[in-house]
């Protein structure tokens, strides 16, 4: 017996080399395919990728498993796709004018029914040799603006021969006889629906409530709902266990998975998914999976780029297993023969628009948004840039978890010490624990609109800037320039968003929730649906609210100047009381330097008073600009009387009796399409106090989350979600050796009056779109309008994206 254990010793001592150069080079594979993203998050995909269209959602799997089926609903194209699951290879593609989320295989896997989106109907397809070929339709009502909005659905073809649908925007099931194509009954819903699923015995039909911690049983015998069962905040995909006694639901905002019995009818475990215990919002688990043995749950966190993995054996007992590393922001995953499936929404990196406008060929782009029906109509911008992807993994054994966990946390910026110590150096104006004291007592917080940094400051040679995309020089935007030159320039900051929709959550939240980002895109690309943002829809918002609710929790006193607030009116529930009444909203008529006299006179009586709260969050919009609109502001006056507004702020702060204890941050809600060298997401910031260095270049990589931990740590607030906890703070650009040199604005070089002509092409169409509302414009042809409109050309293309991740030593030295 003792040599027997020798031996086997032995032979463990020789298989230990060989296990720890498997995982080396399994790590070594995994480095090697590491992309940066403009959070400063990092991807690294386990397994083999699949090519798929704008933002897949949905992925399903028919019956007799051979065939995946994805329907991609993004900005640009919206398609459905067919898959040889065993070839992992693209068998169809089709062109849907609107579709979202649903999809459900017939019992046969003949038909596959798909939801219309806001046209408001199912489409059925049939299935046959890896083609689809539309066959019928299901009508619920007029298309948008009638509020339907098909999302997920099931169907039973089979006993009660009934298709289930779910809708987002009147709330309702719809429950539809097959056989006559008619609606058979609507049941409310109290909250918008995400998706619905048949029990095995088809006797249930379980609806994941979306905007309520609510999930619904609908008893299809006696055709009512009979059970309501609280779950987590965003209940999203539903899975069952094959004998159907267990159900599993992924809640979004939670972070968070619910295991439901289905015979009690109740929660009996909630799995947390973050990958540190009691993380705030920024998992958002979305997608759940069974392994065929029932054994283990694969949960997609979309925002952590991951799936984690639980044992979920024993029900009530279950425990982590691991993580596995994908694409961005995985939005299902599903289990095939022993492999994992999963959908990454947003692809594998971000860059810029690979079919932007062609600067060799003047007349190219312009022609074709004019009309000319022999050119091919690419409405493509940063909405529809990042082309999903389908990730094939084997189940992995034990070891290979280990070294897949190993690599998520690596590319996971956020930990939970992070929460309360950040990354700076002591004596900083910018604390870096939680709580501690700044010189700093007044925080100017300012959001601008959609411009990138090469349109404004690619002009300044000190910057890492392309002048041929400069739209707006120093000759439009003077005191900007002046504040980069005075201060510090920054030329590595980005957005979080991509479009104002998400981009005014991220900028006030550090977070945008699954919601926001699943539906924007629809919006944008004229499909219908609403904007939801800013406050206009309750399931839009944080969980956790905003930056004002965060300052309520830490006793910071707060007020907004047009943020999330619309001619005095707060959006949000923790602005009642804090928002100045005779503020202007977003309107493009009233002019940013009239905002700034609002503000000044509100400014002066809290002064006065005494009372100048310590946030201050104020909006100077109007470098959103109209085109070349029919007799409107030409884009020059626009972005100069922004420029001239910006500049009379910070010249009448820096000359208040508070300004030894300012500082100011201004920043764009999002880049969107404007062209960059760098990347879609690289945009301008500006940061002016006392206490920041002057005539300095920080080329540190910041982002939307940093400029908010920032604001935080100056005012003792802990982050509000994983992002801005994760984000790099801007300490590198403060110092603690203070210059009290006022700053004195520069007058506009152009009339702030100048109008646009009455008539010509680029006025037609201008004309042709809605300027009441930020981004309801194209992108890519707002963009061409401004560059013909302002150069006379077609816009350069910008090129791939390259982050840099400067080290605080070089920092140092530049600065």
């Amino acid at each position: 017996m003792k040599k027997m254990k020798i031996v086997l010793l032995a032979l463990c001592l020789l298989t230990l080399p060989a296990l720890i150069f498997a995982q080396h080079k399994m790590v070594q594979e995994l480095e090697s395919r590491k992309t940066g993203l403009p959070n400063g998050w990092t991807l690294t995909p386990a397994g083999s990728q699949l090519q798929l269209g704008d933002l897949p959602l949905n992925l399903v799997i028919s019956h007799d498993k051979k065939m995946a089926a994805v329907t991609n609903n993004g900005q640009s194209t919206q398609t459905i796709e067919l898959i040889d699951v065993a070839r992992q290879k693209k068998t169809d593609s089709i062109v849907i004018a609107k579709s979202w989320y649903g999809l459900a295989f017939s019992s046969k896997d003949d038909l596959l029914y798909v939801s219309g989106g806001h046209d408001n109907m199912i489409k059925i397809y049939s299935v046959a040799k890896g083609k689809l070929s539309l066959k019928d339709s299901i009508v619920l009502g007029k298309a948008w603006p009638n509020k339907i909005g098909i999302a997920g659905l099931d169907v039973d073809d089979k006993v009660r021969k009934e298709l289930y649908v779910v809708t987002r925007e009147d709330k309702q099931l719809y429950v539809i006889d097959l056989e006559n194509k008619t609606v058979r009954s609507k049941t409310a819903l109290g909250a918008e629906g995400y998706t619905c699923k048949l029990s095995p015995d088809l006797k249930q039909l379980y609806i994941s409530v979306w905007g309520a911690k609510k999930l619904l049983v609908w008893n299809t015998a006696a055709q009512k709902i009979v059970k309501e069962i609280p779950v987590g905040s965003h209940p999203n995909e539903i899975t069952y266990s094959k004998n159907g006694k267990w159900l599993y639901v992924a809640n979004a905002d939670d972070n968070s998975v619910s295991i439901i019995s289905t015979a009690e009818e109740k929660v009996v475990e909630t799995l947390n998914a973050a990958l540190y215990p009691n993380a705030p919002s920024g998992s958002t688990s979305n997608g759940v999976a069974l392994s065929e043995d029932g054994k283990t749950l694969y949960i997609a966190n979309a925002d952590n780029n991951c799936l984690a993995v639980f044992d979920v054996s024993n029900p009530g007992k279950s425990f982590s297993k691991g993580f596995i590393p994908v694409g961005w922001y995985p939005t299902n995953v599903k289990l095939v023969n022993k492999k994992i499936l999963v959908t990454n929404g947003k692809g594998l990196s971000s860059r810029a628009n690979p079919y932007g406008p062609n600067p060799t060929d003047k007349k190219e782009k312009v022609d074709h948004h004019l009309g000319d029906e022999n050119k091919p109509k690419e409405i493509q911008y940063i909405a529809g840039l990042f082309k999903g992807t389908l990730s094939f993994i084997d189940q992995p054994a034990a070891d290979v978890l280990s070294v897949y966990s190993q690599a998520v946390y690596r590319n996971t910026p956020y930990s939970k010490d992070k929460e309360l110590n950040a990354e700076g150096e002591a004596g900083n104006p910018v604390p870096m624990k939680v709580g501690d004291p700044s010189p700093i007592k007044y925080v100017f917080y300012v959001i601008k609109e959609n411009r990138t940094y090469d349109q404004v400051l690619g002009d300044i040679g000190q910057g890492n800037g392309d002048p041929k995309l400069c739209l707006f020089g120093e000759k439009i935007t003077p005191n900007q320039h002046k504040i980069v030159k005075d201060f510090v320039l920054l030329d590595n900051f980005y957005v979080d968003a991509e479009v104002s929709a998400d981009g005014h959550n991220w900028s006030m939240g550090a977070y945008a929730t699954d919601y926001l980002e699943k539906t924007w895109p629809s919006s944008y690309g004229g499909r219908g649906g609403s904007y939801g943002g800013e406050g206009e829809r309750e399931i839009a918002n944080n969980k956790d609210g905003f930056i004002w609710d965060n300052a309520k929790r830490h006793n910071v006193t707060y007020r907004s100047y047009g943020e999330f607030a619309d001619n005095g009116k707060a959006k949000v529930k923790s602005l009642e009381g804090h928002v100045a009444k005779n503020y202007s909203g977003y309107d493009l008529g009233i002019a940013d330097t009239t905002r700034f006299r609002q503000w000044k006179t509100d400014f002066d009586e809290l002064l006065k008073q005494g009372k100048v709260p310590q946030l201050t969050t104020l909006r100077f919009g109007n470098d959103h600009t109209e085109g070349m609109r029919a007799g409107k502001k030409t884009p020059y006056a626009h972005v100069a009387d922004n420029d001239l507004a910006v500049g009379m702020f910070i010249d009448y702060i820096s000359k208040s009796p508070i300004w030894k204890e300012c500082a100011v941050f201004i920043l764009e809600d999002d880049a969107q399409n404007g062209p960059d060298h760098i990347d879609a997401h690289r945009s301008t910031a500006y940061v002016i106090s006392p206490f920041v260095k002057r005539k300095q270049v920080d080329h540190t990589m910041y982002s939307t989350s940093g400029v908010l931990r920032t604001i935080e740590l100056i005012l003792g607030m802990k982050p509000m979600t994983q992002f801005d906890a994760a984000a790099t703070p801007m300490w590198r650009l403060f110092t603690n050796k203070p210059d009290y040199t006022a700053f004195t604005y520069l007058p506009a070089n152009v009339d702030l009056n100048e109008r646009n002509p009455e008539t010509g092409k680029l006025a037609v169409l201008s004309s042709k779109f809605d300027w009441s509302k930020e981004d309801a414009v194209p992108d890519l042809i707002f963009n061409e309008i401004l560059w013909q409109g302002l150069k006379g050309e077609s816009a350069p293309t910008p090129t791939r994206a390259a982050f840099l991740k400067v080290s605080a030593k070089k920092d140092k030295d530049d600065n």
